[in-house]
């Protein structure tokens, strides 16, 4: 049903003639509309800040990050969850998703199964959600009945919950503790959300969960040091960076990694501080895990 009052299913009458275009203009009017994406987010990051730092004193209690959503947005999110582990050695239990229709809605539509807000409470439900918990329901329309079912789940018990809509004043931007409108307006191709409208939560989702990661002493300085060295690539990857956080020779800091089990903060800590391996794991254990503090403590 076409819904007027959301912005991005109406028709956009300057795309009126699109299959009349050569296949440049096509190209160049799908790009060229995506930068819309990125201005769309800027305008949301007040809201974003909000959620960083929000999210972060429930991380620290040991909560969830709990994505939601449906068709493109569901995606998006279980990208964004099965992300996190490998980039930032962030636990999978505390990266999940839920997306409606289950997991084969990842690589093929469910149909109608964005419409089951029962659906959306039960899902939620059935990851047992505390108040420790950040509930990220996404759904471009902002009035998806299943990842709304999520929210009103999350909110009875006590979880943190952020929506992000792609329309002003819709029920999942109203219903959410924080609410993040990432304003992107009609589509090239009317109502296909997953152009502009999915770039905009795309972004927003890696800006969101990069930043809080940061925040978490995931990143030392803008090095990525608690990445998981589990390929020939990202081996190589921790000799550079625990080399550019110190200093040392490849060679010095291949033995550092090598002693402990490629564990970047680990070597950085062991070759600044003059120490062995379980003194600089039991050091960062001391400081939560920051690079930053460890190399800032006393012996």
């Amino acid at each position: 049903m076409n819904k007027p009052h959301l912005t991005t299913e109406q028709i956009s009458e300057a795309f009126r003639d699109l299959e009349t275009r050569p296949t440049p203009a096509i190209l160049q009017a799908l790009v060229e509309d995506q930068l819309r994406a990125v201005e769309a987010v800027q305008r949301a990051i007040p809201q974003l800040v909000d959620a960083v730092e929000q999210s972060a004193e429930r991380m620290k209690a040991g909560g969830r990050l709990i994505y939601v959503g449906a068709g493109t947005s569901g995606r998006l999110g279980q990208l964004d969850a099965s992300e996190l582990p490998p980039t930032f050695s962030w636990p999978r239990e505390r990266a999940v998703a839920c997306i409606a229709g289950g997991r084969e809605a990842l690589w093929r539509a469910v149909e109608g199964a964005e419409d089951d807000f029962e659906a959306g409470k039960r899902d939620l439900l059935a990851l047992q959600p505390t108040r420790h918990d950040v509930v990220i329901a996404i759904a471009a329309s902002g009035t998806t009945p299943y990842p709304l079912g999520a929210v009103a789940a999350a909110r009875e018990v006590g979880a943190l919950t952020i929506g992000l809509a792609n329309n002003p004043e819709t029920p999942l931007v109203q219903q959410s503790q924080i609410g993040i409108v990432l304003e992107t307006g009609p589509e090239v191709i009317s109502g296909s959300t997953r152009l502009k409208a999915g770039t905009a939560q795309k972004i927003a989702l890696n800006a969101f969960s990069s930043a809080l990661m940061v925040r978490l002493g995931k990143v030392y300085g803008n090095l990525m040091v608690d990445v998981q060295a589990t390929n020939a690539k990202l081996l190589a990857r921790a000799v550079r960076l625990t080399v550019a956080a110190t200093g040392a020779s490849e060679a010095q800091a291949k033995a550092a990694l090598e002693a402990c089990d490629y564990h970047v903060k680990t070597a950085i800590v062991m070759i600044k501080k003059s120490l062995d391996a379980p003194a600089a794991q039991a050091l960062l254990e001391r400081v939560e895990g920051n690079v930053r503090r460890a190399l800032a403590a006393l012996p």
